[in-house]
């Protein structure tokens, strides 16, 4: 059977605009998927739909679409995406009188049942599998809309109707899993937020999109279309691989994925092959996404320029905390300062100071005209970055478990019709994977040359609700024999300060020649609730690989092997 070409045309709501059109006119196609829904995402769905019962959905996707529908129609190129959100009822309604208006026929099938009943949170989804969007696609549907499925289950549920593929299927099903989270991200596997994006063709200006060619027995070849930006390569197809992980055991719906078993091979030009890839039975739980808000927060950053700057921070801690209370106050000094700068910015340092809380009004104007009413009552130089507002909602993200039988998921057919999707009868009760400790041997008397950690390793970071994951790579055998064995979670600790009080897990990928760190509890409360400077976490892994460390001398940076 030939192989399914599935395409990628978002990977997150607010991606780019055209990438419908690029793909629908870049090459052959026979899915295109677009993945909207992030933690964040459902929280601000679940805003809208408190403003507007009748929203709740990505509105983007409706613009990609009028546009591009009539040109999926007339190639035979099948949409799958998740922007229903908290709503792909609605959606699919929409897109119906889209069609309407555009003088269009076009079948919609949707996915439902992922909503749970939770009075006490303003969203609770339960991440489904792909087998309802099989169903829809199996009944004829050009266009599948769904609510919170499981970010690989877009390019999973085409793949078991193209391929006929059942439950137990789980090589295949964990081969296709592979090949929807390496392209549900979009252009993060072909080049974007690369970390040696400057040996890229194009040095990473315009990357295109991706797409798998997915075959019967759940491999894949990852790559793009001819002529766009970027590049398909081992080490982009490695990153994005390391993105928002944990250990090898990679849970899903419909199958648990062995990441330790994942190889990749460059078959070509742009053109990756995935193989090897073994599954185990899915979990007996599903995952609930449950986002609640979590009061009010404002923020203001000061300017700290030149002398005495811990003695000028701690004087506006204690003006504010004067003005409006200790409560919910948090100060955080970014020593951007430099000695001896010639000009105002470089010798200056930022104090970032945020407030949250239960009362909108302390959490608004109290707190920043109170921040404002210091500029000529405070340290000399005194001056801010941001005028005076008001607090915004923030929102709080946890995650729980329900068992797979309690979720009532159903296909609603093209014809109206309500299919039940019954549960996977075999299951597993997923263990904790052990998490593995870096083997040291004798510190080397060999030469050594202090020079960031980047020059021999890759990395990718990302979020998890409150945790953050950090993959690293290297990019030779050799460079990976010494990474496995010096990089530790104890040395993590001294290269990344703030992980030192939090516990972290530590996973070997030996096929990827990769580490995985997971951090618990870096982004507390998750990223809407975060303060951090980085609060998604994105750019730990370019922070760790900046580090100065001493590499061994005959370790040099070279062509990636």
């Amino acid at each position: 059977m030939t192989a399914l070409r599935v395409g990628n045309a978002s990977g997150f709501y607010g991606d780019r605009l055209t990438a419908w059109r690029e793909m629908l006119d870049g090459g052959e196609l026979d899915v295109l998927t677009g993945d909207y829904l992030a933690e964040l995402t459902m929280l601000i769905l679940g805003r809208d739909r408190m403003r507007d019962p009748s929203l709740g959905y990505a509105k983007t996707f409706l613009r990609q679409l009028e546009g591009t529908l009539g040109t999926a129609l007339e190639r035979g190129v099948r949409l799958v995406t998740n922007a229903g959100g908290l709503n792909p009822a609605g959606l699919a309604a929409a897109i119906g009188a889209l069609a309407d208006r555009l003088g269009l026929t076009v079948r919609i099938g949707y996915v439902e049942g992922d909503a749970l009943a939770r009075p006490d949170a303003l969203t609770a989804n339960a991440y489904l599998g792909a087998f309802g969007i099989a169903a829809c696609l199996d009944a004829g549907a050009d266009v599948v809309v769904t609510g919170r499925v499981s970010d690989a289950s877009l390019a999973v549920g085409p793949a078991i109707s193209h391929f006929g593929w059942a439950r137990d299927d789980l090589d295949a099903l964990a081969g296709a899993t592979v090949a929807g989270h390496l392209i549900e991200c979009g252009a993060q596997v072909t080049g974007g937020n690369f970390s040696f994006f400057t040996e890229l063709p194009d040095g990473g200006h315009r990357p295109g999109f991706p797409l798998a060619e997915i075959h019967a027995d759940g491999s894949s070849v990852l790559t793009k279309h001819p002529g766009t930006g970027g590049a398909v390569t081992v080490e982009t197809v490695t990153a994005q691989l390391l993105y928002e992980v944990g250990g090898p055991d990679y849970l899903g719906p419909d199958v648990v994925t062995r990441l330790d078993t994942v190889e990749l091979a460059q078959e070509g030009p742009d053109r990756v092959r995935v193989s090897g890839v073994r599954g185990t039975p899915p979990p007996d739980t599903l995952k609930v996404g449950v986002n609640n808000l979590g009061g009010f927060r404002n923020s203001m950053t000061f300017v700290l320029c030149g002398l005495d700057i811990p003695a000028k921070a701690a004087l506006v801690r204690g003006q504010l905390e004067e003005a409006v209370g200790k409560e919910g106050l948090e100060f955080t000094l970014a020593r951007t300062d430099h000695p001896d700068a010639t000009d105002t910015e470089a010798a200056s340092a930022l104090l970032h100071v945020h407030l949250r809380d239960g009362d909108k009004a302390r959490a608004g104007r109290a707190f920043s005209a109170a921040a404002v009413e210091l500029a000529l009552a405070s340290y000399p130089g005194c001056t801010l970055t941001t005028l005076p507002g008001d607090a915004t909602p923030c929102g709080v993200f946890t995650a729980d478990t329900v068992p797979q039988d309690a979720v009532a998921h159903v296909a609603v057919l093209p014809d109206g019709t309500r299919t039940p999707i019954p549960a996977p009868t075999v299951t597993c009760s997923p263990q904790a994977p052990a998490p593995r400790e870096a083997s040291t041997g004798s510190p080397s008397a060999h030469p050594t040359r202090r020079v960031p950690l980047g020059e021999l390793v890759g990395a990718r970071s990302g979020d998890k609700g409150g945790d953050a994951n950090l993959g690293v790579w290297a990019r030779s055998d050799a460079g990976w024999a010494w990474l496995r064995g010096w990089l530790t979670v104890a040395r993590l600790a001294e290269l990344l300060p703030e992980t030192a009080p939090l516990t972290v897990e530590r996973y070997e990928l030996p096929h990827l020649r990769a580490v995985n760190f997971v951090i618990r509890g870096l982004l507390g409360q998750g990223v809407a609730a975060s303060t951090r400077f980085d609060p998604q976490a994105k750019a730990l892994g370019e922070l760790l690989r900046s580090r100065l460390v001493d590499l061994p001398a005959d370790l040099t940076p070279g062509v990636p092997s």
